[in-house]
């Protein structure tokens, strides 16, 4: 049966793209793609005759109303978010109007920015005894953040924090993430993770505004802060010879 094909495009590296996405891609008629964010490199997997709408100059109802008439078609529809689209993909209102048409859809994840900013900076969100909960979020713009996920509520944990869709508050930002975590806390801010252009601003609470304005950094970037950007932190037990579980016994 056809359906529609949600694709997770990745975080910007063409090889990024899981295969199943890319297999989708390659098999399209019709693709629809967040064109200020995905690296039109990607295009390069469709056929020639693919026809493409960069969705960037679209509103909702005219990015539905393209899938409606193409489906009616018969055509094969992907619609191509970047990094996964469960991360402010805006995919949920899209999902509902085609649910509420009646036309078949799946999604295919992708890599979120967060993991390839990882990637970038060499590091693992989760260290024992350091932090073991990572918390995406985001600053309040145009689109309102709940009262309760506030920066300053959420920075009282401690815990690893990817930010999102907010390097252009900076200044602000920091000042809220001070009311939880040190000064001292190491930060950094990735910019385009895992494309040419990417940049990586490291410091800490203290001086990471001043580091990225310096960088000119003002969109498309990735803020991190906790201690797992640290070099201080306790062994796994996964792999500690002395600690048993159901694939290994331990070895004095």
């Amino acid at each position: 049966m056809n359906m529609i094909q949600i694709v997770g495009a990745g975080p910007g590296d063409p090889e990024l793209i899981t295969v199943k996405g890319m297999n989708a891609l390659k098999e399209a008629d019709i693709v629809i793609y967040a064109g200020s964010l995905v690296n039109p490199q990607l295009l390069a997997y469709c056929k020639k005759d693919c026809t493409v709408y960069d969705s960037a100059g679209m509103n909702l109802d005219e990015v539905i109303a393209v899938m409606k008439a193409e489906y009616a078609k018969g055509k094969k529809i992907v619609r191509l978010h970047t990094g996964d689209p469960s991360i402010y993909g805006a995919i949920r209102e899209q999902m509902d109007l085609l649910s509420g048409l009646d036309i078949p859809f799946t999604v295919i994840p992708g890599v979120s920015s967060f993991c390839a900013a990882a990637a970038a900076l060499k590091k693992e969100y989760v260290l024992p005894e350091v932090s073991q909960t990572v918390i995406l979020t985001r600053m309040e713009g145009r689109t309102p953040v709940p009262e309760k996920e506030d920066i300053r509520n959420l920075a009282k944990i401690n815990a690893t924090m990817i930010i999102f869709l907010s390097v252009h508050l900076i200044e602000e930002l920091v000042e809220r993430l001070k009311a939880g975590y040190p000064a001292d806390t190491p930060c950094a801010v990735v910019y385009k993770a895992s494309w040419p252009e990417e940049k990586q601003v490291v410091g800490t609470l203290a001086d990471i505004a001043e580091k990225v304005q310096e960088q000119g950094i003002g969109r498309t970037a990735l803020i991190t802060v906790g201690r797992f950007l640290g070099d201080e932190y306790a062994l796994s037990k996964l792999y500690d010879k002395s600690f048993s579980h159901g694939y290994r016994e331990a070895k004095d």
